[in-house]
């Protein structure tokens, strides 16, 4: 793609000067003795001695534990490095550091449920969770699963869970039971927390068989705790096997002082899975301390997250960006919490929520915002949102034109941020800062302290070139390794098989001219018609401009001694892909990316199958349409969609 060399958004001196980074920066020169005089020579400064930033990172987030002496030991050596070895801390200790009347967490299930909790409330709930957890036997390393909305409850279960050094995993309720299983079934969960349905799109979701298939499932939960959503918690465990309501869970405890276990800095504390599309997925262990600091680091120095904000990402239980929203509480921000579709309420849901709270920073996927684009909605015109200072973005590339739209139609000074990372670091690898400007098309800046590169094929590294997106020093929130991998040979193989003592993460990727960052794809989805690849958002970016396209999957097909492209489209309703709507199609993409780019096949589709967090799956779509098989159905959302890209007869000739 072009890159613009002219900003489309300044941060104002007055929000320099007032931003956590802006004060980060004076106390780094200090600690470094020598002027750091901005963004990129404090990046720099981060990542050729990588304990010192660190440690910095946490005396400025008050970080609450014992830090020790050390820094960084073996750090020239990605697998042997470790971060703060004598170092002990609690993850929810730092989460409830505050307490009393002000706000913790805003929750609103669609237009269904409204509520909200003091700091002061959420510490009494986890107490008397943290003292249930103990009777029922839970103990530093045990796992404690959640299958749950985006709820309060479901925080307070995490925070009680990580107090006493047990380890938290958790799935939306949206997962099916072969995905819920393939999960909890390798992590052998002792206790289960589960709702008693939920709302989707103004319908109650009821999970009554799905309970029951569970609990005959998964033999290691020892009890299951229901958590009221729809009101008919009690009628709903009396109908399932060693089940209880969270009520009678909680009900012989009386709130007490909240007690920390402090654990080491790699002790487990999250495990997250992977979407599990190739195979059962894997089980990706993150430690307590590394997500700790990596959240804190990227909330205040890149978010600008600070005491008293409203802090909001859209996600579910499911996707790693829960986990990255729920430490927002450890800056002293208040959680706006949601679940349910994104598009209830006539689209208007979220943006009603977001004037009602004031928030400061929304956080969304690229495809929703791509869906807004698409509905008669102009958040600007419509709705109050002097409060709002930033906008995320992740789990695909951000549009270009995407771009141009949010500043168009939903506010003209925000730091509109990017950000790109992934399940297997519960953080970003690049992301957005409140005190530099935005390029469209752009992820702002590489990660503080992470020493991020692209390489090509030759392992060497290149820039305004594409290629590998690599990170060649070792930061905090590398996995503490794979569940039940004893010998770590399956996790050498994911992050280091490809250049030795680098970690190669998986997505094709540029460096800009600014610094700034550009996300094509995953490598593994790359098309290579006649040798030259090409990432598939860069096809997308095209079609999707085109009004009668509501979304697009390229995938490369074996054909000839080659690969040819073929670009299945999903239509607006009513629209046809007729010879004219073809044509304009490759004109689009010929004009806006390049003769190269152009499809040998278009083919219109009635659904594209996506992960349960909403990822397309260009891989699934392309085994099908070879013949192959697609190992684990499960990880889907809507799997019934991969027939619709069978023995279709256009890609025959």
């Amino acid at each position: 793609m072009q890159h613009s060399s002219t900003p489309i958004w300044h941060p104002s001196p007055a929000r320099v000067a007032g931003s956590h980074l802006h004060a980060f920066q004076r106390l780094a020169e200090a600690a470094y003795d020598r002027p750091l005089p901005d963004y990129h020579s404090l990046w720099q400064a981060s990542v050729d001695d990588p304990g010192r930033f660190w440690a910095l990172v946490w005396d400025y987030c008050g970080v609450i534990g014992d830090k020790g002496d050390t820094a960084l030991e073996h750090g020239d050596n990605m697998l042997a490095a470790r971060f703060f070895p004598e170092a002990r801390l609690n993850y929810a200790e730092n989460l409830l550091r505050h307490d009393g009347d002000e706000l913790a967490m805003v929750f609103w299930g669609e237009d269904k449920l409204k509520r909200q909790l003091s700091w002061q409330q959420l510490r009494q709930l986890v107490s008397r969770l943290q003292q249930a957890l103990l009777a029922a036997g839970i103990k530093p390393g045990d796992r404690v699963a959640g299958l749950l909305p985006n709820m309060p409850e479901t925080v307070a279960a995490m925070l009680a869970t990580t107090s006493l050094g047990a380890v938290w995993t958790s799935c939306s309720p949206d997962f099916g039971t072969d995905g819920a299983i393939d999960r909890f079934g390798q992590t052998e969960p002792k206790l289960l927390f589960c709702p008693d349905g939920y709302w989707y799109n103004g319908k109650q979701i009821d999970i009554h068989d799905k309970m029951q298939a569970l609990a005959a499932g998964l033999p290691s939960v020892e009890q299951f705790i229901a958590i009221p959503y729809l009101g008919d918690a009690t009628e709903f465990a009396a109908r399932l096997p060693r089940t209880t309501t969270l009520d009678d869970f909680t009900a012989p405890f009386a709130t007490r002082p909240l007690q920390y276990t402090r654990v080491g800095f790699n002790h487990p504390l999250f495990i997250l899975y992977s979407s599990g599309t190739t195979g059962k997925p894997k089980c990706i262990v993150h430690g307590t301390g590394g997500t700790l600091l990596q959240h804190l680091k990227e909330h205040q120095l890149h978010g600008d997250v600070h005491h008293g904000d409203h802090l909001f990402f859209f996600t579910t239980c499911g996707w790693m960006m829960w986990n990255w929203l729920v430490s927002g509480l450890a800056s002293g921000a208040a959680l706006m919490l949601y679940d349910g579709s994104p598009f209830a309420a006539q689209g208007r849901v979220l943006w009603d929520y977001a004037q009602a709270c004031r928030f400061s920073h929304f956080g969304t996927s690229a495809k929703y915002i791509d869906g807004l684009r698409k509905i008669d909605l102009i958040p600007a015109q419509e709705y109050r949102l002097d409060a709002l200072r930033a906008v995320f973005s992740t789990g695909s590339p951000l549009m270009a034109e995407s771009y141009d739209w949010v500043y168009a139609n939903i506010k003209q000074d925000i730091n509109l941020a990017s950000i790109s990372g992934g399940t297997d670091i519960v953080s970003c690898f690049a992301l957005g800062c409140a005190t530099l400007p935005v390029y469209r098309g752009e992820l702002q800046c590489r990660g503080l302290g992470m020493a991020v590169d692209i390489y090509n094929s030759h392992g060497r590294p290149v820039r305004q070139e594409k290629g590998e997106l690599v990170c060649t020093r070792p930061f905090p929130s590398m996995p503490v390794g794979f569940w039940q991998d004893e010998q770590g040979s399956k996790y050498r193989q994911a992050y280091f098989g490809r250049f030795e003592n680098i970690w190669c993460h998986g997505d094709y990727a540029e460096l800009t001219e600014h610094d700034g960052m550009v996300i094509y794809g995953r490598s593994d989805a790359v098309l290579n018609p006649g040798g030259v690849r090409i990432g598939t958002a860069e096809i997308y970016r095209q079609v999707e401009s085109i009004a009668e396209v509501l979304e697009s999957l390229a995938v490369g097909q074996r054909w000839q001694d080659d690969e040819r492209v073929v670009l299945f489209v999903r239509l607006r309703e009513g629209c046809q892909l007729d010879e004219a709507l073809t044509v304009r199609i490759r004109e689009q993409i010929k004009r806006g990316a390049s003769p190269r780019h152009v499809p040998a096949r278009i083919i219109a589709v009635a659904d594209i199958p996506r992960t349960i967090s909403g990822k397309i799956v260009e891989l699934a779509v392309k085994n099908v349409i070879h013949g192959e098989p697609v190992n684990n159905l499960s990880a889907l959302a809507n799997p019934e969609a991969l027939k619709l890209f069978a023995n279709l007869p256009q890609l025959q000739h």
